[in-house]
């Protein structure tokens, strides 16, 4: 298996999406500025040199001999002052039109000779040397070109002065640019960096958050998310843990049970001793599997717990249906079973599956520790509605519990039946009723009933538009 290709760093890529952009910012924009510099500067010497142009023109004379030759009429020391510049070197040439030369420096001539009546400019060499030309055509008094030459040092030397000026510092500016967004980088960066060195040196069955030193709002953000997953995955393995040791702690009694059944029985030869033992069997395996039941129904409120959807959900139907389906079990039990409240639709906002897992819960509680000792034992599952509330209640006639026991019985393995004292080891179904009233958005409430018995009631909240 190769390798794969290494990634670059985020500081890396950050200083190149920052500088490369600013790079060439700065080349186009400095470009322009030389471009639109050296337009001007160009601009400025032309007019300079046509203007030398049209004042040699003005100077030009038909001869006395009229002939009509054409005369400079500027003496020496007159074209002295007109060809003089401090910086550049000045040429002129007086030029017929089949281009013979009038006045003015030999050699100098246009690339053409035409009609054209505008100024023509044009770059050429001339003894060496490169000229900055421009060409004027006159017809009076005669038919003549001018052509004035000029030498481009001092324009040479204004880009290469604003080039230094400009560029210069530009450049500058922009490597003490690059050394400042580094630094700024790399400090906004450490406390990603610390990051992943505390993640990556975090041990796998350490799921504590995560410290956070964020300088910014993104990194805050993410050592959040970071910490909330580690949240979640606490939660689950807790969950884990919780179910594992649950069903190890409470199937190993009847598994042992069922184990010392089997085996007396197999070491007798009566069928009537068979027959018992076998009963016996069965009793403990029912129980066993109503504990796995329950297990799993903790289990799935604890999944649960990280996703719910709740819809309306017919409350009335759904302890009409809760009652008929005990209604066997009941009347086994000689247990009286009824229901009050339900002729009238009640609807809350829940999850059907967790309301019925609720009723089945209560029911099924009932009917194990809240019959009577002493005559006909009652169970009234009852449906109360306010205008902000619906109770949903199951009231029994058993030996109720003790109201200073009341809160301990929601824990899971603690049970009070038949006026005993509570006792560890036993007894799911308030606690998978309080998980699931907590992931409904819904509470628990217990109470004796006078003269005996216990009412377990879920208060629902009913929402505005139920």
């Amino acid at each position: 298996m190769t390798d794969a290709p290494r990634k670059p760093s985020l500081r890396n890529r950050l200083m190149r999406h920052v500088l490369v952009p600013l790079a060439v910012t700065w080349l186009v924009g400095s470009a322009l500025v030389v471009g639109i510099a050296s337009y001007f500067a160009q601009q400025a010497l032309d007019r300079s040199l046509l203007d030398d142009a049209y004042l040699v023109a003005s100077h030009v004379r038909i001869g006395p001999d009229d002939a009509g030759t054409l005369d400079l009429s500027l003496s020496a020391q007159e074209m002295s002052t007109v060809l003089f510049d401090q910086s550049e070197s000045l040429y002129f040439a007086v030029l017929s039109p089949t281009g013979n030369l009038l006045a003015g420096h030999a050699g100098l001539r246009p690339d053409q000779f035409g009609s054209a009546v505008k100024p023509q400019f044009a770059a050429m060499e001339y003894q060496g040397r490169m000229l900055r030309t421009v060409t004027i055509r006159r017809q009076q008094p005669g038919d003549f070109y001018v052509v004035m030459a000029q030498t481009t040092a001092s324009r040479d030397r204004l880009l290469q002065r604003l080039f230094t000026f400009s560029i210069v510092p530009q450049l500058l500016l922009l490597v003490l640019l690059a050394a400042w967004l580094q630094h700024a980088i790399e400090d906004d960066l450490t406390p990603l960096a610390d990051l992943e060195e505390a993640v990556g040196q975090r041990d796998a069955r350490d799921l504590t958050p995560v410290p956070v030193t964020a300088t910014t709002r993104d990194v805050q953000r993410l050592g959040q998310a970071i910490n909330a997953l580690l949240g979640r995955i606490a939660y689950s393995v807790q969950a884990q843990r919780e179910f594992s040791g649950n069903v190890a702690h409470e199937l190993r009694t009847p598994l042992a049970g069922i184990r010392a059944l089997a085996d007396y029985g197999l070491r007798q030869n009566d069928p009537q001793v068979w027959r018992e033992q076998l009963q016996g069997i069965a009793q403990s395996q029912e129980r066993a599997s109503h504990l796995v039941d329950q297990l799993l129904a903790l289990a799935l409120a604890d999944e649960a717990h990280q996703n719910l959807e709740k819809t309306a959900v017919p409350l009335d139907v759904l302890v009409g249906d809760a009652v008929l389906r005990y209604l066997p079990k009941a009347d086994a039990a000689g247990v009286d079973l009824g229901a009050k409240g339900i002729d009238h639709a009640v609807v809350v906002q829940g999850n059907a599956a967790l309301i019925e897992g609720i009723l089945n819960n209560l029911i099924d509680n009932a009917l194990r520790y809240g019959r009577a000792m002493d005559g006909e034992s009652h169970i009234t599952v009852s449906l109360e509605q306010t205008y902000q509330n619906v109770t949903l209640s199951v009231i029994d006639n058993g030996a109720g519990v003790p109201p200073d026991k009341l809160k301990q019985i929601s824990q899971r393995w603690v049970q009070g039946a038949a006026g005993e004292a509570l006792k560890a080891g036993l007894g799911l179904g308030l606690a998978i009723v309080n998980t699931y009233a907590k992931l409904l958005g819904a509470r628990v409430a217990l109470k004796p009933v006078q003269p005996q018995g216990l009412c377990v009631s879920v208060v629902f909240e009913k929402q505005p538009h139920l």
